[in-house]
């Protein structure tokens, strides 16, 4: 086996070390907000098994930086908008930290959500199923 460079907790951490990272409860505060946008990395097969945050956007992970890129051809409008708050999610916080810290590069603002989807769970916040066909 190679040896790394760096382990993707060293990317993690360094990512953390210079984004902001948002709380859990913080972040259920903000749910109402009109002027954040959160949005879900996570696998499409992550929020069909256990659901997302009410009115989140998904972009799985490996679209992100070709939706945010205004001169991409994948770019998504839901990512101009001025004035709005992004912050990003996966289930624990890793994926995340390395997306915002990548999105900060280009010069896109955004935070994310420090512990993740799992923490968001387990303090109670709001999470909608996705419907099921039986």
């Amino acid at each position: 086996m190679p040896t790394l460079k760096k382990t993707a907790a060293q990317m993690v951490q360094e990512s953390r070390d210079r984004i902001e990272e948002i709380e859990t409860a913080d972040l259920i505060a903000m749910l109402d907000d009109p002027d954040v946008v959160i949005v879900d990395i996570r696998d499409v097969r992550e929020r069909q098994r256990t659901g997302f945050i009410p009115g989140s956007f998904h972009a799985p992970r490996g679209m992100i930086e070709f939706w945010v890129d205004p001169g991409s051809p994948y770019h998504k409008d839901v990512f101009a908008q001025e004035g709005k708050k992004y912050v990003f999610h996966c289930a624990s916080g890793w994926r995340s930290a390395i997306t915002v810290a990548t999105l900060q590069d280009m010069g896109f603002d955004a935070a994310h959500l420090k512990d993740g989807f799992g923490s968001w769970e387990k303090s109670g916040g709001p999470v909608e199923k996705i419907a099921t066909k039986d």
